[in-house]
């Protein structure tokens, strides 16, 4: 076949190199920087078996809408999943959505037994021992060097997506029902993650999405649910549960009982769920000389996060001062959503911290006029790793909070 393969920062490299292999006529375009002017060029002149295109991409696009309309046209998660046949780890969990995916899957790579590959925003290690093995982007083309090292070790594969899932593996996750337009404000991500699951044998969903058309869907409230620091699943007839003081905080909730359920779903014991201890940079607690630092900088950061984040930091730390680092890191373009500055704005006026460091382009205006609530700006950085040494430098009793959004 003759494939053009678009975005070749998002992945497609990969994938164009992967169909090469397999003995295609591949042609890559660069679309987002335009470091490609040559082949995008003769893309548009050229005929097409096949397009790849990210599902972030304008449908719009003249590569999409021009002359080469008449060819078929698939996700890049689609492609790897044609990439993948044949090379599949047994058993291979998929997990995506706009908040809890890190922490879904680092809790089930907790439980399953064996050796396996856990593939994160915060970097792909072989299970158990958390070897360290490369650090990619979760689009859809890293699950191809994920599933080559999972099926080397003969092992399983727990792989967080971006925007969507293969549908190649046992089950796919999709943890939260947080929605927000993609492609040019012309879809909708949550729509474009359900729909790539449609091909997922086993669909597991988390509380607030939608029913959709699958035969083997689960709605986790229908199976799981907490009380104070217990979860219980029920399947049929089978009852088991699990303790962990973590599912008394709201940011883990969800994604305990959503790995619960994952075991049960594919015939593993949950129980091993009570010794986990949580995900740097998801409300991981330690301390700094008498400071308390509660680490909640990810790319899953939001208002409720936050304020979930401080209101632990309070309780840990019997004090009310805070000194808050919040943000997004510029530049980093693997956070599609970002953290919009109103919604910064509602999390300082909610925790009323006695400090901010704000990290990321500096906001409009270094005191909100007419707040309810007065509030200021300390300092002004570029990263979260400056933020955080200035907090540190500065704040000598009560607690810190992270709260940037970041992939980690």
């Amino acid at each position: 076949m003759r494939i053009l393969v678009i975005d070749t920062i998002h992945g497609g490299c990969e994938i164009g190199t992967a169909f090469a292999r397999a003995g295609h006529a591949v042609d890559m375009v660069d679309v987002y920087r335009g470091t490609t002017p040559d082949a995008a060029e003769r893309a548009a002149q050229e005929t097409y078996d096949l397009i790849v295109a990210p599902v972030h991409l304008d449908p719009a696009h003249p590569l999409l809408a021009g002359r080469t309309v008449s060819a078929l046209v698939i996700s890049h998660h689609e492609a790897v999943r044609q990439l993948l046949e044949g090379h599949l780890p047994n058993p291979m969990i998929e997990i995506t959505g706009a908040q809890g995916k890190t922490t879904t899957a680092h809790a089930l790579a907790h439980l399953l037994p064996g050796p396996g590959v856990l593939h994160t925003s915060a970097g792909t290690y072989a299970m158990p021992g958390r070897r360290w093995l490369f650090k990619k982007s979760i689009t859809p083309a890293s699950v191809l060097a994920a599933a080559e090292n999972a099926t080397s070790l003969h092992g399983w594969l727990v792989a967080e997506e971006s925007l969507g899932v293969t549908g190649a593996g046992d089950l796919t996750i999709i943890t939260s029902p947080s929605d927000y337009r993609c492609a040019a404000k012309k879809k909708s991500a949550l729509a474009e993650k359900i729909a790539s699951a449609g091909k997922s044998r086993h669909l597991l969903l988390a509380p607030g999405i939608p029913a959709v058309a699958h035969a083997d869907a689960v709605q986790l409230d229908n199976v799981a649910s907490v009380s104070g620091t217990t979860c219980t699943i029920t399947s049929g007839v089978q009852t088991t549960a699990f303790t962990n003081p973590l599912l008394a905080l709201q940011g883990y909730r969800v994604p305990l009982a959503l790995a619960a359920t994952a075991a049960v779903m594919l015939g593993y014991d949950p129980a091993p769920l009570s010794t986990f201890s949580g995900v740097a940079g998801r409300m991981s607690v330690r301390k700094h000389k008498n400071v308390l630092v509660i680490d909640n900088a990810n790319s899953g950061t939001t208002v409720e996060t936050t304020v979930e984040a401080a209101r632990y930091a309070r309780a840990c730390a019997g004090s009310p001062g805070i000194t808050l680092v919040i943000g997004t890191v510029k530049g980093d373009g693997a956070v599609c959503e970002g953290f919009p500055y109103e919604q910064i704005v509602s999390a300082i006026e909610t925790i009323r911290p006695r400090s901010v460091i704000w990290v990321g382009d500096p906001p409009e205006h270094k005191e909100k006029s007419g707040s309810s609530v007065p509030w200021r700006i300390d300092a002004v950085y570029p990263t979260l790793e400056e933020a955080e040494r200035c907090a540190l430098e500065k704040t000598t009793t009560g607690a810190i909070v992270l709260a940037v959004k970041t992939w980690r």
